[in-house]
């Protein structure tokens, strides 16, 4: 039996449940797993996912036939999802840490006026 395959799939349309893509890939072979990746605060489709195959032949055959195929007037991408990659510290925008405690030597704006 060979090994389950997840798939990224990205430029969905943004009302893109994820009972139609999961209608879209079934017909390539089982299906895993259906994720629409969403906003934490909205709730609002972030306009890709993630669709896990139960092998890599019906993954590939996804790919084939998916990839660049037209889904509500925007082209699909498809493709082997990566792993995901432990994010560095400050990336992504902003800062977690406190105002008060950015690393630096302790020296204010105006100190020693």
């Amino acid at each position: 039996m060979s090994q389950t395959q997840k798939l990224y799939v990205g430029s969905l349309p943004y009302k893109t449940t994820e009972d139609e893509l999961f209608q879209i890939f079934s017909q390539f072979g089982e299906i895993i797993s259906v994720k629409i990746v969403t906003d934490r605060v909205t709730g609002q489709s972030k306009g890709f996912g993630f669709v896990e195959m139960s092998s890599a032949d019906a993954a590939q055959k996804a790919i084939e036939s998916v990839n660049g195929s037209e889904l509500g007037g925007r082209t699909l991408v498809v493709s082997i999802a990566r792993p995901p990659q432990e994010r560095e510290r400050g990336e992504g925008g902003f800062s977690r840490q406190p105002r008060g405690d950015r690393g630096g030597r302790g020296e204010g704006r105006y100190r020693d006026r």
